[in-house]
């Protein structure tokens, strides 16, 4: 069975090039050209996006296929029709057919080398969904946009999110930079669905929509206020609440993602859902209103309430801008009360920019590393947080930082964070002992 890990642990240090997926694509008879797709590339929020904008078209009575990474527990997560994981069998199926298809590639002198982790994986989802035979597909890009190997598709819309630093190594060391990769997704003619950022991506995005003669979207008018001047809204403890004029109805958005960040995401995906509506005449105020309230993105500001256990918080915030998203989060829904974080990094994050926004929070701190080569010893963590003055203690994995908190009042909150494969672990954990 395929190696599990993320895609970055099991891509060659090979030069990333499309060319090499279109040649996969030909001899798998192209089946990312079977059905239509939405591509969604961004820093921060394109997996809420997607994840909001597939409920939307599933409760549109359309046969969604949702392609995310990385995976929280199973890899299973990462390929999904209206909701439901690829099964195991599929799964191995599937994957001994485009190995074999790989192998005689490079035996033939077509490839160069076999596919990377991430390249087979995208086949794969793109070979079950043409199966499948789905009516569109919402593709996640995995990194960057440009080169991703997600790129092979022409969408009937794009759409970028939140942009920030992250992944330098491969995508540039400027905010500028990586919007440049991020803009690759943009097809001449067609919609790409944005919201004003930085100005660095602003510039970036506007002036490739005008190279290509795209259709520039904004998803403004969407995106709520959110202040004590509104009372008709609403971004808390359990959902985000409020009304907006959606196709020429008011729909009341009832979200169950948390937090304020939330709101922009929640504007793309219905930004998204009005463009697509031309192509699908389902898609309605009302089937929008539905599908929002039924999306399901596990590990964002996910609270956890399980007997025996204090009150816990799971969030996959990896960048600073992830964490600044979370601390806003935990602001806005649990002020004043003490909060423990358990916190664990990939080596190659800004571990100290990250703890210096979230640790001045906390009363007590554990770290911690999940089970990856890739991550930063707990030691290594002290060593990035020292200037914070935070109170550190280790603990060698995960399920060893979760039973020292177990004792906790339920007055105290825990928030484990720093990774998605720390989350992961930990909603493992709980799942097997809770």
């Amino acid at each position: 069975m395929f190696a599990l890990g993320h895609e970055l642990a099991h891509t060659p240090s090979h030069k990333f090039d499309l060319d090499h997926m279109r040649v996969l694509l030909r001899a798998m008879e192209h089946p990312e050209q079977k059905f239509p797709s939405v591509l969604i590339a961004g820093t921060n929020g394109k997996g809420s996006t997607a994840a909001t904008l597939a409920a939307i078209l599933q409760a549109s009575n359309l046969k969604i296929g949702l392609y995310t990474s990385p995976h929280l527990v199973r890899i299973n997560e990462r390929v999904r029709i209206d909701g439901a994981e690829i099964s195991n069998d599929d799964f191995a199926t599937l994957h001994a057919e485009i190995d074999r298809i790989a192998e005689r590639l490079v035996a033939d002198g077509e490839l160069p080398w076999h596919p990377s982790f991430f390249e087979m994986m995208t086949a794969m989802a793109f070979l079950h969904f043409a199966r499948q035979s789905i009516d569109i597909a919402v593709l996640e890009v995995g990194m960057g946009g440009r080169l991703d190997a997600t790129n092979v598709v022409e969408p009937l819309v794009s759409i970028i999110s939140d942009i920030s630093l992250d992944h330098q190594k491969f995508l540039g060391n400027t905010v500028s930079e990586i919007a440049r990769e991020k803009a690759g997704i943009i097809r001449a003619g067609k919609p790409v669905v944005t919201l004003p950022q930085q100005p660095q991506a602003n510039d970036v995005i506007g002036n490739s929509i005008l190279e290509k003669n795209a259709l520039g979207v904004s998803a403004v008018p969407y995106v709520p206020p959110v202040s004590p001047d509104s009372p008709s809204t609403y971004a808390g403890e359990d959902t985000s609440h409020y009304f907006l004029d959606v196709l020429g109805e008011k729909i009341l958005v009832e979200s169950p993602l948390v937090g304020r960040h939330q709101l922009r995401n929640i504007a793309l995906a219905i930004s998204a859902a009005e463009q697509l509506s031309h192509n699908f005449s389902g898609i309605t105020a009302r089937t929008i209103e539905r599908g929002i309230r039924q999306t399901r993105w596990p590990g964002r500001f996910q609270k956890l309430l399980l007997p025996g256990w204090p009150p816990l918080v799971v969030d996959v915030a990896h960048n600073p801008a992830g964490a600044w998203a979370l601390r806003s989060a935990l602001s806005e829904n649990y002020e004043g009360r003490p909060l423990t974080f358990i916190f664990g990094a990939m080596r190659d994050k800004a571990i100290s920019e990250i703890a210096e926004i979230l640790f001045p929070l906390a009363e007590r701190v554990i770290a911690t590393r999940s089970d990856n080569p890739r991550s930063a010893l707990p030691e290594e963590i002290h060593s990035a947080a020292r200037r914070t003055g935070a109170e550190i203690e280790s603990a060698a994995d995960v399920p060893t930082a979760l039973r020292r908190i177990q004792g906790l009042s339920a007055s105290d909150v825990v928030v484990i964070t720093g990774s998605i494969y720390i989350v992961g672990e930990a909603i493992r954990f709980f799942a097997e002992n809770a």
